[in-house]
């Protein structure tokens, strides 16, 4: 019997890539499906068992993992922020830890759950560790470079979206001539790309002085926990910002997962969209460029 893992898969193609590159690496992966969430496919991807749990059965999810003897974990996958609050059914072990909770944002919850988790035996480890080689480099990654006006647009865009996510409001922020034209909050990166461009949109029906051409920031917490709720972009988020008519996408190096690079890389050349990532430490918060 090889090693297990257990994998707690959100939507998306995070989980798929985790799972893959955990059984290429020889272990058997039990899965932890979320019906609300995830893609059905994972059934059919090699997994040694896929449970498929409801959002809320935090006592389920314990006794799966118990009962497959699996004592390391990782979540991967997005569960939505406004799901956890509107269609959530916490049984008993999730209800109790909801209410002990000062503050419900995504870190204080995935962490109370870690904890619970962890007081049980089953550790979660990090959701890229596995997937280092799709970390987003620093450095240009595209064709074309950054323009004055977008790197303005990064410089100031960096310190309000480090701000922000300091309090798990969200990790993205949308800038328009230095100026802030949309924050990421509970729903979502393409929600909040879309609704810049909507309000960008609307603005030049009245003859707005500011460029309709919108940079996106997308950041990790100062104290981003890579064991969940690492940031990710891929081909969408370049569909979601041709639509929305943003031509640039700032990311921290080695902090955010870029799902099909290559493809990811080839689409935004064909869209003349640069897309830059940067190494962050922070002692470089909020207001200290």
């Amino acid at each position: 019997m090889g090693t297990r893992l257990g994998l707690i898969a959100g939507n998306g193609k995070f989980p798929f890539l985790v799972l893959d590159a955990a059984r290429a690496r020889g272990y058997e992966v039990v899965v932890a499906a979320i019906r609300e969430e995830t893609d059905p496919a994972i059934g059919n991807r090699g997994a040694l068992a896929v449970h498929w749990l409801s959002l809320g059965e935090l006592g389920k999810l314990i006794e799966t993992f118990k009962a497959a003897g699996v004592s390391e974990a990782i979540m991967a996958g997005q569960v939505k922020h406004k799901q956890i609050f509107s269609a959530i059914k916490p049984d008993w072990r999730l209800a109790k830890l909801l209410l002990s909770l000062a503050t419900r944002n995504t870190d204080s919850l995935i962490g109370a759950v870690a904890k619970v988790l962890s007081d049980e035996g089953i550790h979660l480890q990090s959701s890229t560790a596995l997937l280092e080689p799709m970390m987003a480099p620093a450095g240009v990654l595209t064709l074309r470079q950054p323009s004055d006006q977008e790197q303005t647009n990064i410089t100031y865009g960096r310190a309000v979206a480090h701000h922000v996510a300091r309090f798990d409001i969200g990790q993205t922020v949308v800038i328009a001539e230095a100026a802030c034209v949309a924050i990421e909050a509970m729903e979502g990166t393409d929600e909040a790309i879309l609704r810049a461009g909507k309000l960008m949109q609307s603005l030049h029906g009245e003859s707005s002085t500011l460029s309709r051409a919108l940079t996106v920031i997308k950041v990790a917490k100062p104290n981003q926990d890579m064991r969940f709720d690492v940031p990710v972009v891929g081909i969408h988020t370049i569909e979601v910002m041709v639509k929305a008519g943003a031509s640039c996408l700032a990311l921290d190096a080695n902090k955010c997962l870029m799902l099909d690079r290559e493809k990811v890389v080839e689409a935004a050349n064909d869209a003349e969209i640069a897309i830059v990532a940067e190494v962050v430490t922070h002692a470089t918060k909020a207001g200290e460029r």
